[in-house]
């Protein structure tokens, strides 16, 4: 399954936020939240103006326990978004027919209840039908778990959309600037968006729409000088490509290298 084209994406998104994310919709996500729940959209939109990182932020331990989601907390609590944790119990009820029926009964002649079919499922936030979750620095088997939620609440009718927001593979530059010790904290095993979409791709969120939002080097307050030189180097090469253009060479380069490995 192959994300939805760009121009259909990007008509949802303001441009002043094209060159500090990445934004790859699935399930036509992006017109989803765009048209149809257009409130809660905004809220992360809003959320998304508002943030930042510092050089402290991406130094600093504790994984997605850190500040990096107390800034997505301050805007969406007040909103009315909340964490929801969902579990349930399967009923399954036979209706076997007898021998000299020409039907089959309307009641059941016995249920079997299968308890805790559904448990332990929770989403950072909920508001309406919009389920949003943040996944900053955790392993990335945590998007397993985040899509096999949102599938199910999905599948359940809870939700109609989902949005997730990691980190962006331009990031990576930064953290080599700040030393071997950010970088390892940072590996290739930790959650960032090339572990998300390639997920994607393989259709494990069934037939749940998601946006995945990558956060790029454009949200953070003061570079370091190596990542501020390497950016530079990279627009050049990119012959000045900004916005929506560049997002989709990114997205281009990126496909390649996934069908490539």
């Amino acid at each position: 399954m192959r994300d939805d084209p760009s121009a259909l994406t990007f008509a949802h998104i303001p441009p002043r936020l094209l060159d500090r994310y990445e934004f790859i919709s699935y399930g036509h996500a992006a017109e989803l939240l765009g048209t149809s729940f257009r409130d809660e959209w905004e809220d992360i939109l809003t959320s998304l103006d508002r943030f930042s990182l510092t050089i402290e932020d991406i130094t600093k331990g504790g994984g997605n326990e850190s500040d990096i989601p107390k800034k997505f907390d301050a805007v969406l609590y007040p909103r009315g978004w909340r964490e929801i944790r969902i579990s349930g119990d399967l009923a399954v009820k036979l209706f076997p027919r007898q021998r000299g029926q020409r039907a089959i009964p309307k009641e059941p002649a016995e249920i079997v209840t299968l308890t805790g079919y559904i448990d332990g499922h929770n989403i950072d936030f909920i508001k309406g039908r919009v389920a949003f979750d943040l996944e900053w620095n955790s392993k990335d088997q945590t998007f397993d778990r985040d899509i096999l939620a949102m599938r199910t609440y999905f599948e359940c009718g809870l939700i109609d959309v989902g949005i997730i927001v990691t980190r962006a593979e331009d990031l990576n530059e930064i953290f080599r600037a700040l030393g071997p010790a950010v970088k390892s904290k940072y590996g290739a095993s930790t959650t960032w968006l090339g572990k998300l979409t390639y997920r994607l791709d393989s259709r494990r969120q069934g037939g749940c729409p998601i946006m995945c939002v990558g956060i790029r080097q454009g949200c953070v307050t003061r570079l370091p000088i190596q990542a501020t030189d390497t950016d530079e180097n990279s627009q050049k090469t990119e012959m000045g490509q900004t916005g929506h253009e560049g997002q989709e060479g990114r997205h281009e380069e990126g496909r390649k290298e996934r069908e490539d490995g």
